[in-house]
C-alpha cells in the first residue's frame, strides 16, 4: 500500500472524474478506481455514442431531402459497419482526452473494482489480477447506473438487448421494437428509424416522454408517427417467443392483444444504481430498497467521509451534467468550502431525437398543482424564418410563468436544435431574471432562438409573428 490520499473516487464516468479534477484542483491526493473505462458509460455506451448515432441518423434523413433545397443526392444509403466506425473513432478520442485529463491533474488511475473495507479503507482488486488497498481521508462513490430488465425476461445480448448491446450493434435490424418511451427508448427509435429499420414503440403509459409537458410528447408522438415510427402507447408487453431469426412479442392494447415481429427488442424501462459489491453497508452507508445511495446536504452518505453522487443517489435526474455539477459540489465541501446547492429545477433536460426535445423546470400541470397563477407563452417553429430555412418547421417554444411576479417556472422546446436553444432560459432562472427581462433582450434575426424571445413575448400578450 502507498501513501494515503485525500481522496478515492470510485467511477470514473462524468460524476467521478469530474469530482477528481475539481479535488486536484483544491490541491486535494487524488486517485480514481474505475473497473472499465475512463470516461464511464455516458462516453462508452450513453450519452457520446447515441448521440454519434443520432448524427448518423440526422445526416442520412438531411441526404435523403435533399432535393428540396436543389441538391440532388442519388441513392442515399446506409453503410452500418461506417457508422459504427465514426461512432467508435469519436469514443475514442474523447476516452484519450480523458485519459489526458488525468495525468495533467497528477491523478492516480487504478483499473479494477473498489469495495469499502471501511470509511477510510478502499480495496481494489486490479483487472490485471492482483491487489491494493487504498488509504483514504473521503471516498466519493460516483458509480452510476446499468440499465434495468424486466423480472420474466432475460437480455441476452443476442435478440433481445439492453441499450449498452444496442449501441454497439454491428449489424443494422431490420425491425427493431423497442419497450420503453422515455428518452432512451425515444432516442433510439429514432436513430435506428432513420437508418432504414422499421421501428415499433411500445410504453405502458399514456404517452412517449412521460417525465415532459403533455404538449411536448403529443408533439413527439404526432412527429414520431409521421416518420414511419409505430407508437403503441398504453400498451403492455405479455410474452416474448424467439421464432426462426427473430422474435414475436405478445401486445396488449385496449383489451386486446397483437403479435408483433421483431428481429431484435431493445428493452429500455429505465436505469438502477450500480451500488451492489461495494461494502457501503459493512461501511456505513445507508442504502434504500432500490439500491440508492441516502445522502444529505452536500451529498454526505450517513457514514463520516463517504460522499456519493449521481445516478446511484436517485432515480430522476439520471443525468451526466447533474452528476458532475453534485460531484463538484460534495468535492468542495469535503475541502471546506462554502457550496450552494444544486436547483434541480434549473437543470436541462434533453432528448436528441427528430424532433429535439429540451427543457427545465416545471410544466404547467406541474406549476398549477403547486398553486401557481400561471401564464405561458408560446411560439411555433412553422412562424420562425430560420426554422423555414432549414425545413424543420414542427415543433414550439413553451415557456411558464408566475402571472404574479413574470418568474420563470420551466421552459418546454420541441424542434430543432432546441437543445441549443435552452440554455438561455436556464441562465435567466439562475440570475431570478424574469420573462420581462427575457422579452427584451433583443434576439438576431433570423436565429431558431428568435422562437424564445417570442414565446416570452406571448406570456405578456405582445407576440408579433402569429
Amino acid at each position: 500500500m502507498g501513501d494515503g490520499y485525500d481522496l478515492v473516487v470510485i467511477g470514473a464516468g462524468p460524476g467521478g472524474y469530474v469530482g477528481a479534477i475539481r479535488a486536484a484542483q483544491l490541491g486535494m491526493r487524488t486517485a480514481i478506481v474505475e473497473r472499465d473505462k475512463l470516461g464511464g458509460t455516458c462516453l462508452h455506451y450513453g450519452c457520446i455514442p447515441t448521440k454519434a448515432l443520432l448524427h448518423a441518423a440526422e445526416v442520412a434523413e438531411l441526404a435523403r431531402h435533399a432535393g428540396q433545397v436543389g441538391v440532388r443526392v442519388e441513392s442515399v444509403s446506409v453503410d452500418f459497419a461506417a457508422v459504427h466506425r465514426y461512432r467508435e473513432r469519436t469514443v475514442s478520442t474523447l476516452h484519450r482526452g480523458v485519459e489526458y485529463l488525468m495525468r495533467k491533474h497528477r491523478i492516480a488511475t487504478f483499473a479494477g473494482t473498489a469495495r469499502l473495507v471501511g470509511r477510510n479503507r478502499v480495496h481494489v482488486s486490479l483487472n490485471d489480477g492482483s491487489e491494493t488497498e487504498l488509504e483514504t481521508r473521503n471516498v466519493l462513490v460516483a458509480t452510476g447506473s446499468r440499465p434495468r430488465s424486466l423480472p420474466w425476461l432475460a437480455v441476452d445480448g443476442d435478440r433481445v438487448l439492453s441499450s449498452d448491446h444496442l449501441v454497439s450493434l454491428q449489424e443494422l435490424p431490420a425491425r427493431l421494437a423497442v419497450l420503453g418511451a422515455g428518452v432512451i427508448g425515444v432516442e433510439f427509435a429514432s436513430a435506428f428509424a432513420s437508418l432504414g429499420s422499421q421501428v415499433t414503440v411500445v410504453e405502458i403509459l399514456p404517452r412517449v416522454l412521460p417525465g415532459e409537458d403533455e404538449e411536448v410528447s403529443a408533439a413527439v408522438e404526432k412527429a414520431l408517427t409521421r416518420r414511419g415510427i409505430r407508437v403503441l402507447t398504453s400498451a403492455t408487453l405479455k410474452g416474448v417467443e424467439r421464432a426462426g431469426s427473430g422474435l414475436q412479442l405478445s401486445v396488449e392494447k385496449d383489451g386486446k392483444v397483437e403479435v408483433l415481429e421483431a428481429d431484435r427488442l431493445l428493452i429500455a424501462v429505465g436505469r438502477a444504481p450500480v451500488t451492489d459489491g461495494l461494502g457501503l453497508e459493512e461501511a456505513g452507508v445507508e442504502v434504500d430498497g432500490q439500491g440508492f445511495v441516502r445522502t444529505e446536504g452536500t451529498y454526505r452518505t450517513t457514514a463520516a467521509g463517504i460522499w456519493a453522487v449521481g445516478d446511484v443517489i436517485h432515480a430522476q435526474p439520471m443525468l451526466a451534467h447533474v452528476a458532475s455539477e453534485e460531484a463538484v459540489r460534495a468535492v468542495e465541501d469535503m475541502a471546506g468550502h462554502p457550496t450552494a446547492p444544486l436547483d434541480y429545477d434549473a437543470v436541462p433536460r434533453c432528448t436528441y431525437s427528430n424532433p429535439e426535445v429540451a427543457s427545465f423546470g416545471l410544466t404547467e400541470a406541474q406549476a398549477r398543482e403547486r398553486g401557481y397563477d400561471v401564464r405561458v407563452g408560446r411560439f411555433p417553429f412553422s412562424a420562425n424564418g430560420k426554422a423555414l430555412i432549414l425545413g424543420e418547421r414542427d415543433g414550439f417554444v413553451k415557456v411558464v410563468t408566475d402571472a404574479k411576479h413574470g418568474e420563470i417556472l420551466g421552459m418546454h422546446l420541441v424542434g430543432p436544435r432546441v437543445t441549443e436553444l435552452l440554455p438561455e432560459g436556464i441562465l435567466g432562472k439562475s440570475v431570478e431574471a424574469t420573462i420581462h427581462e427575457l422579452a427584451a433582450a433583443v434576439h438576431a434575426h433570423p436565429t431558431l432562438s428568435e422562437a424564445v424571445h417570442e414565446a416570452a413575448l406571448d406570456a405578456l400578450g405582445r407576440v408579433v409573428h402569429v
